[in-house]
């Protein structure tokens, strides 16, 4: 059973249907979408997650275990290949 979805309007007054209790807006998101940053090939809910938990760059992130990464609100499992393969890009990994 899905949770029924509820009309929201963000601040900018866009106007979107969300079933979470998530207040990030769709438009606003992908207005916001860095274009030069790592964060750009993450979803909407993991980049968000990250970035409030100000870790915008990838020497930042690779401090962190992935056990400590998936315990944020927001990011999945299904997030990690795509960042694994980005640390590794750069020659760095996840904290072991």
């Amino acid at each position: 059973m899905t949770a029924e979805k509820s009309l929201r309007v963000c601040e900018k007054g866009h106007k979107y249907y969300k079933s979470s209790e998530c207040p990030s807006c769709p438009a606003c998101d992908k207005e916001n979408k860095p274009k030069n940053s790592f964060l750009s090939n993450l979803s909407s809910p993991a980049r968000n997650a990250l970035i409030h938990k100000e870790i915008d760059t990838l020497k930042q992130l690779s401090t962190f275990t992935e056990k400590e990464i998936l315990q944020i609100h927001g990011i999945g499992p299904s997030s990690l290949p795509t960042m694994r393969k980005l640390l590794e890009e750069e020659g760095l990994s996840f904290k072991e």
